[in-house]
């Protein structure tokens, strides 16, 4: 296995720096929707294609929850070095992932509308957001099945395939949205069929991989395990909440500004979701970079080597939040004017205010996205899912009910800093205990 290199801090670079453009690009896909559709078709779509992204980040978080919680166990396994268990659970892990997604296409298929009213949809977007997740919701064994086996590669040993294979998708996002939106003028429908139809490439691309001869990873004959099952879903789920967070909370401050603003601020939203998804998943990324060499290194029992992993993770991820925080700011304007015409000069203004407050929770998600991925590594899922649904919805909901309570509309815009901010100290708590009580 390629999981020890030259050094630690060789390694802990060989697998981040993959795994931060992996979640960058599959950040962009969304992004890039969002801009075709804005440009091409109206911010009145943009806003449709928005409410509906709390479903396109339920079938990621879906993804993650198995592709984590099995490549965990691969690793622990492997650092044991018990490679058949290892296939067991790959084997058993490629079959959950096809079940699932087949059974939510039936399902979002079945009830498109109601599913797009629960989202958020209006009388004026409810076409929109049933056509956008319809359509993607036709491509689910891909979404998962992709985004799966991207997080399972790595575990493999190859973060740089992982990358090339990711970005190649984009590449081919961006060539179908431009054809479909731009040039056939297929609407909110081509810009979910253009994602659909990329992620379907990627994982033609990573079959490839885990068909040749390179990979440790292979399909066998096995027993289904109900106990394995039951052990890759707790292991994961942490992880799985945390993806799944940015669709909670992207589903829950669409409702507050139904609720306390007019339907054009999910614009100004949107604009903000997108920048604050690139940031949280590039934490993500972070903590998906290291989760394998932490399991393969607790697998083989070496805590001062996962414990320096953790280390050079939170290092890196303060820098990050840093430099995030100040490069977001610094391009608010230009931002906005891509996405919102010149002549809704009210709007973008509002759009800059919007995204300067809210852009205070950049600086502190990281500590909480890495702590939270590092228990899930180790194998303490209570503390991951305390971290996960405290960040992921409880203290989203708390602030955006606390803050619009004294302050109407204008308080949602402080909830997200507001939220990280009480996370901080539970992700703080909990870290404390876990320190008295590591080996």
């Amino acid at each position: 296995m390629k999981l020890e290199g030259r050094s630690l801090k060789h390694d802990f670079f060989r697998f981040i720096i993959p795994s931060l453009t992996a979640q960058w690009v599959y950040a962009l896909y969304t992004m890039i929707d969002g801009l075709f559709v804005a440009r091409g078709v109206s911010e009145l779509a943009l806003s449709g294609v928005n409410i509906a992204m709390p479903f396109v980040t339920f079938l990621f978080s879906a993804a993650l929850m198995f592709a984590v919680g099995s490549s965990t166990i691969i690793a622990i396994l492997l650092g044991k070095k018990e490679d058949e268990r290892a296939n067991e659970v790959f084997t058993q892990n490629i079959l959950t992932v096809i079940l699932v997604s087949s059974l939510i296409t039936a399902i979002v298929l079945w009830k498109s509308e109601d599913i797009a009213l629960f989202l958020g949809a209006t009388s004026l977007t409810v076409e929109y957001v049933r056509t956008y997740i319809t359509t993607i919701a036709s491509f689910s064994v891909f979404f998962i099945c992709s985004y799966s086996l991207e997080i399972l590669i790595k575990t493999d040993g190859y973060p740089m395939t992982a990358t090339i294979i990711v970005t190649a998708g984009a590449v081919l996002n961006c060539i179908l949205d431009y054809l479909f939106v731009m040039v056939f003028h297929k609407g909110v429908w081509g810009a979910a069929f253009a994602t659909g139809m990329s992620q379907l490439a990627v994982v033609l691309l990573y079959l490839t991989h885990f068909c040749s001869s390179r990979t440790h990873m292979k399909l066998i004959r096995f027993t289904p395990s109900p106990s394995l099952a039951w052990r890759t879903v707790k292991t994961g789920l942490s992880s799985g909440i945390t993806e799944f967070s940015a669709g909670i909370v992207i589903f829950l401050f669409n409702h507050a500004i139904l609720t306390y603003l007019d339907e054009e601020f999910i614009v100004s939203y949107t604009i903000v979701t997108y920048v604050s998804t690139i940031i949280v998943m590039s934490m993500a990324g972070i903590a998906q970079g290291i989760q394998p060499l932490v399991s393969y290194y607790y697998g083989k029992g070496s805590p001062d080597k996962y414990h320096r992993l953790l280390r050079y993770a939170l290092t890196f991820g303060t820098v990050f939040s840093v430099i995030a925080f100040i490069i977001s700011r610094s391009i608010a304007v230009p931002l906005v004017g891509l996405f919102i015409s010149p002549e809704m000069t009210e709007l973008r203004r509002a759009s800059v205010s919007v995204f300067y407050t809210f852009s205070y929770s950049f600086l502190l998600c990281g500590f909480n996205i890495i702590i939270g991925g590092f228990f899930t590594a180790v194998e303490y899922p209570k503390s991951a899912m305390a971290v996960s649904l405290g960040r992921g919805f409880l203290f989203v909901a708390l602030s955006l009910g606390l803050l619009t309570a004294l302050f109407g509309g204008n308080g949602i815009w402080q909830a997200a800093t507001l939220a990280e901010g009480l996370c901080l100290m539970l992700t703080g708590a909990l870290f404390l205990h876990y320190k008295k009580n590591m080996p």
